[in-house]
């Protein structure tokens, strides 16, 4: 699918003409609460109300969102004889009206996680609030029913039109602008190197790559071209990683996120930082099917990417923009360190391209935290 990307210029006319082509008269507006800071685009959705389209808010969600919360939303989409869903905020957001998206079609007597899926065509257009998750372009969705995690995968859910829209990121913490910009970065990173990677996949992770780095110190000074091109970074990352999916850097920062209560992309540049170094030192470990040589030309890929010579220098230039961003390494006890060893996900260790066991992983945790 090719996904319709507008922006927020001439006043939302690109938001304005996706209503008016998908002919919606009720929409379905799940948003977090970063709404009340969008002052722009509120006051646009009010202008759209005027004009005799219904917008039935829903925001009865929290981060990492439960299956009841989706149900909800479900009840709410079909309750207002709703025909398109607008996303407006983060991850969660994006993963609740994917998943409402989903489901509204399917037995609304069962469980709809253990119904096979149906994929539908409703309207479906997400706005992101940060430059950092690339939920908007993604198969995947994540909650969570009797508090497992679940993942949910169909191109079904997938929105076929993102408003990128520079002025929602003006309100932004500055650390949760550092943060989200590397979890793109990372995106990009481990789907260059992912067993995944295919040629397209790999024109993303380079465009991604280049666009971050371009667009880094006017993202950082929060002006209006820095994050129109930040945003498109993140789309673009997140268009890699839904070929490719992510790979060691993800697989083991989720635990550390939850232990020292730090941004996931801070956590993923942590993680990224180290890995990737000793991937460089270990290239001999190659899992991926196509070989160390094919491993150590995707390396000189990405230092290219980066403006760099050699890998070693890439490694080197992600180790400086982390440092420079002022993030801080935690400090994890004897029993952190076990219970960290132990919450790597071993599906997502598939998808790296350089061996790693238990000792290996318990090692590189130990070079991550101090």
């Amino acid at each position: 699918m090719t996904q319709m990307i507008i922006t927020a210029e001439n006043d939302y006319a690109g938001l304005d003409a996706w209503i008016e082509q998908t002919d919606v008269k009720n929409i379905l507006l799940v948003c977090d609460e970063s709404i009340r800071f969008l002052k722009d685009i509120s006051a646009h959705f009010e202008r759209i109300e005027s004009r005799g389209i219904r917008l039935m808010r829903f925001s009865d969600f929290q981060p990492n969102p439960r299956y009841e919360s989706v149900v909800a939303g479900v009840q709410a989409f079909l309750r207002n004889d709703c025909q398109g869903i607008i996303a407006v905020g983060g991850g969660s957001a994006m993963d609740v009206a994917k998943c409402i998206k989903l489901f509204s079609n399917m037995d609304h007597g069962r469980n709809y996680l253990e119904q096979t899926i149906v994929p539908n065509t409703i309207p479906f257009l997400a706005i992101p609030t940060t430059a950092g998750t690339g939920s908007e372009v993604t198969r995947y969705a994540v909650i969570y029913y009797n508090d497992a995690k679940q993942s949910v995968t169909s191109e079904s859910i997938i929105p076929e039109a993102v408003l990128l829209d520079p002025g929602v990121l003006k309100t932004l913490p500055a650390y949760q602008m550092k943060s989200t910009m590397m979890d793109a970065f990372c995106h990009a990173l481990e789907s260059f190197w992912s067993v995944n990677s295919t040629e397209k996949s790999r024109q993303f992770s380079k465009q991604a790559i280049e666009l971050v780095l371009q667009n880094m110190e006017e993202y950082l000074l929060n002006t209006t071209d820095g994050n129109a091109g930040m945003l498109l970074a993140a789309n673009i990352a997140g268009k890699a990683i839904n070929i490719t999916q992510t790979t060691a850097g993800h697989a083991m920062c989720y635990k550390i996120t939850s232990l020292f209560c730090c941004a996931h992309g801070h956590a993923a540049a942590l993680c990224d930082r180290v890995l990737f170094p000793w991937m460089l030192e270990n290239s001999h470990l190659c899992i991926d099917p196509r070989g160390e040589d094919f491993l150590k030309d995707i390396f000189n890929q990405i230092a290219d990417s980066m403006g760099c010579g050699t890998p070693e220098e890439a490694a080197c230039k992600f180790n400086a923009i982390y440092t420079k961003l002022g993030f801080k390494v935690p400090s994890a006890t004897e029993e952190q360190f076990e219970i960290l060893k132990s919450s790597v996900n071993p599906v997502r260790l598939k998808n790296h391209p350089v061996k790693l066991d238990t000792e290996t992983i318990d090692t590189l945790y130990r070079q991550i935290l101090r």
